[in-house]
């Protein structure tokens, strides 16, 4: 199935509002009450379906968040202890105990923590709960990146040649050196870019696989790694599918993830800039094959790399509801949490393949507390005000409050700031202002770094790969801000403070209680 973008005037707003809709003719699902097993902004997202859905939530959190809003916004919360926060969230078996003790009928992990563990699937269904995702099976399957590319070329998905560990390194060595460089080393067990690095030539590739393994060890307890020829100044694209564990299984088009920072997605967008119909076919169909042939359950994500050549390649498959699946929601109307929940309660698939339509163009901009100007160190803080974007297809996917303490105990991602265009650079325009108008006092944020890079000529051309933030390092620094700009910033900013309103415009006594009347 083939996607166009529309004209202007065909362009849908209420196919992008907060949370996309559509007409509902099936049975309610049979949850009475979901645990959600995450926090922050994706626990609260998740929560807003299940509110529309009639069904109750349960959240979970560590001391460090009792006040957040992911516990203030549901029916009912748990509290896990832990030696960290983190800890904590990764703790499966007190999270299983946790939601049978207080008897929800399933659980959602959101993504990240324990959202790709296959034993906690398992611990899951051991319950008598219902997970909300594939099986830990095919959860094993795809999590390791090793097995899951051997399943891809076996179903006729392309996949880079590559090096697979032998516990030898002279013949590791020997045959990286048959296939070429630069090479990717990669983690067996990772993602995230975690026990990755590019190796230019032989001479660096011993000590590169023994950082790689250590990294990876560290991270995901297995230090096997692998290196596949590594494809310069690739696209990362990526389709979204569902299955219904059958063999059934549709896509939701595609999504670029090319503008990456250390491996890590800031900017995404729906559908992929400047992607040939036919290209865009294939590549999706391949997504498709791939899920149908391992009988996916529930929502997941094929990742490909695109060489400038055309050729693409399989890179991984992501078992679980991505960070940037709003942007498939905004031009597709069609809602991932309901659908993942209506899977999992044995309903299918929302709609057949032929009927999933897209609407416009959509961009999601990450909004990390980290510091641009310093090496995007991670920054702490507290939030002293908080100004939301206002606006049909504006999404601000959050879980901030004011006054709300922004430490060092999770990842630097605050929010995602989500928009919906008639096309691609309506899109990007749209973004650009709702950036303008997003205010976050207290901790320093990459907002004005991302309208950058948007604004960037060569973003706005389409000319995307995951080196774009390298290459273009120079032209996306921050611009010197001159005194009286900085002076005039701040009275700006306090002049939108209620306390500092109240000087201007309140009439101090006895002139209040007088009135009008003057002698």
């Amino acid at each position: 199935m083939s996607h166009s973008a529309p004209p202007r005037d065909a362009f849908r707003l209420d196919a992008a509002l907060d949370v996309p809709s559509e007409p509902r003719t099936r049975a309610p699902v049979p949850f009475r009450r979901v645990l959600i097993a995450n926090r922050g902004e994706i626990a609260v997202r998740i929560q807003r379906t299940l509110r529309q859905m009639g069904i109750g939530t349960v959240a979970v959190f560590h001391r460090v968040d009792a006040d957040a809003p992911h516990v203030a916004g549901a029916d009912e919360s748990v509290e896990l202890v832990g030696d960290s926060a983190v800890a904590a969230h990764l703790d499966g078996a007190q999270i299983v105990a946790s939601a049978v003790a207080c008897g929800a009928d399933a659980i959602h992990p959101g993504y990240g923590f324990l959202s790709e563990n296959a034993g906690f699937a398992r611990q899951v269904a051991e319950a008598g709960l219902t997970f909300i995702g594939p099986d830990a099976d095919t959860i094993a399957l795809m999590g390791d990146k090793i097995s899951a590319r051997q399943f891809a070329e076996a179903h006729g998905v392309p996949v880079a040649p590559s090096v697979m560990p032998t516990g030898d390194l002279d013949a590791f060595a020997a045959e990286a050196e048959r296939i070429g460089f630069p090479l990717l080393i990669k983690a067996a067990a990772g993602g995230g870019g975690k026990g990755m690095s590019i190796v230019p030539d032989a001479g660096a590739l011993r000590e590169a696989a023994r950082i790689a393994s250590s990294e990876a060890q560290r991270y995901f307890g297995d230090g096997r790694v692998y290196a596949e020829v590594y494809v310069e100044r690739p696209r990362h694209i990526e389709v979204q599918v569902l299955g219904d564990g059958t063999g059934g299984a549709i896509h939701l088009f595609e999504r670029e993830c090319s503008v990456q920072r250390r491996f890590q997605k800031i900017i995404e967008e729906a559908p992929a800039a400047r992607l040939p119909v036919a290209l865009r076919d294939e590549i999706c169909a391949a997504a498709v094959r791939l899920a149908s042939a391992a009988r996916y359950k529930n929502a997941g994500t094929v990742e490909f790399i695109l060489g400038a050549d055309g050729r693409f390649f399989f890179l991984e498959m992501n078992t679980r509801l991505q960070v940037e699946h709003p942007v498939t929601e905004m031009i597709t109307g069609i809602d991932l949490v309901r659908a993942q929940l209506e899977i999992a309660a044995g309903q299918g698939l929302p709609a057949p393949q032929q009927e999933i339509v897209a609407h416009g163009h959509a961009v999601e901009c990450r909004i990390c507390a980290e510091a641009p100007d310093r090496g995007f160190l991670p920054a702490t803080g507290a939030v002293r005000h908080l100004g939301v974007p206002q606006g049909a297809a504006i999404r601000f996917e959050n879980a901030l409050r004011q006054g709300q303490k922004i430490t060092a105990d999770f990842d630097p991602m605050l929010a995602k700031l989500v928009v919906a265009g008639a096309d691609r650079g309506d899109a990007i325009d749209r973004t650009l202002s709702a950036l303008g108008e997003l205010a976050i006092l207290g901790v320093e944020t990459n907002v004005d770094y991302l309208a950058r890079v948007l604004d960037h000529p060569a973003f706005r051309a389409g000319d995307l790969h995951t080196a774009f933030v390298s290459e273009h390092a120079d032209s996306l620094a921050p611009r010197p801000l001159d005194a009286a700009a900085r002076d005039r910033a701040l009275i700006v900013a306090a002049l939108g403070q209620r306390i500092f309103q109240t000087l201007v415009t309140d009439v101090p006594e006895p002139h209040a209680s007088i009135g009008a009347w003057r002698n």
